[in-house]
């Protein structure tokens, strides 16, 4: 029995084209809405019926990155005239800047733990996937099985045992326990992905190597991971998004010296209450490295994510 495949029609690729750009414009307006209220006044954000145009400030980033105090015309007088934008801004407002706001450590703090437990992630994950692909281990399918079973609880089912081990350790709040809590949470994901990637290269490049005089090691490093690049890409950014995006475990375990962007940015307080154009900037400026990230790496996601679907 043989198959034929047929060109598809002209008029079938322009519907498949508008459909594409339809989704596309679509999943974009939520994104597109978000900066652009970060560019908006706190009257023009919740203006109702919503405002498509306004005249743009940057009120939303100065509040994001300053700590404001209400004044009065007496102390405005007092302080002289303003000698930044950003001064200007806030007294227009009736404000005075009195320091910077903490989101520059908060945002540090989710670059600093979100790279780094993927890392750590990725270093493990592919150890591990390596030795279950290569090496004969006993109950190999028992320990995969345990392995995944542990992405399959919802994390605040832990939520409980984990702070008072990591009250009894002395991790609650600090880089190294939510690096290492994001770690043990991913590497499940990590192992599963990467072994895929590690089965479906030959063993005898590996064999052919260690012929040549390779060490096991040396075959690995030289082999195997040059191989592997596309995988190790692939989960790294699967695996960078969800510590990234982590809350129930940020909001639990982190107050101060660790806390990450995800729950310091709901709790953005204007002078005047909640202020939407600076939580706007600040969900803006957070979704900046995991695209850049995610943009770097597009063409091993791309490949990762089919690898392995057509055999040969």
């Amino acid at each position: 029995m043989s198959f034929s495949v047929t060109e598809p029609t002209k008029g079938t690729k322009w519907f498949a084209g508008a459909a594409v750009v339809l989704y596309a414009i679509i999943t974009l307006i939520p994104l597109l809405w978000i900066i652009a209220t970060g560019f908006k006044s706190p009257t023009d954000s919740i203006a109702y019926p919503p405002k498509v145009f306004f005249e743009p400030t940057m009120e939303g980033y100065v509040n994001l990155f300053t700590d404001r105090t209400r004044a009065t015309d007496k102390m405005l007088e007092e302080a002289g005239p303003a000698t930044t934008w950003y001064d200007r801004i806030a007294r227009d407002r009736g404000t005075v800047i009195s320091g910077p706001s903490r989101y520059g450590e908060r945002f540090l703090n989710s670059v600093i733990i979100g790279f780094g437990s993927t890392a750590l992630c990725m270093i493990l994950g592919t150890m591990a996937a390596y030795a279950f692909s290569r090496f004969k281990v006993p109950l190999k399918d028992d320990l995969l099985f345990f392995i995944l079973s542990t992405r399959m609880m919802p994390p605040i089912a832990v939520a409980i045992p984990i702070f008072l081990m990591f009250r009894n350790l002395g991790l609650n709040d600090t880089h190294l326990g939510m690096i290492l809590l994001y770690t043990a949470v991913n590497l499940s994901l990590s192992v599963w992905l990467l072994k895929g990637f590690i089965d479906e290269i030959p063993i005898e490049y590996e064999e052919a190597a260690l012929i040549d005089g390779y060490t096991r090691f040396q075959a690995f490093y030289k082999v195997v991971l040059p191989q592997a690049a596309t995988g190790i890409a692939s989960t790294a950014i699967f695996c960078l998004i969800f510590a990234w995006n982590e809350y129930a475990f940020a909001v639990l375990l982190t107050s101060g010296t660790a806390q990450t962007a995800p729950p310091f940015i709901p709790n953005i307080i204007g002078v005047n209450g909640k202020d939407w154009p600076a939580v706007a900037a600040g969900a803006t400026i957070f979704l900046v490295p995991v695209m850049v990230f995610t943009v770097l790496l597009r063409k091993h996601l791309l490949r990762g994510i089919t690898f392995g679907a057509v055999r040969k």
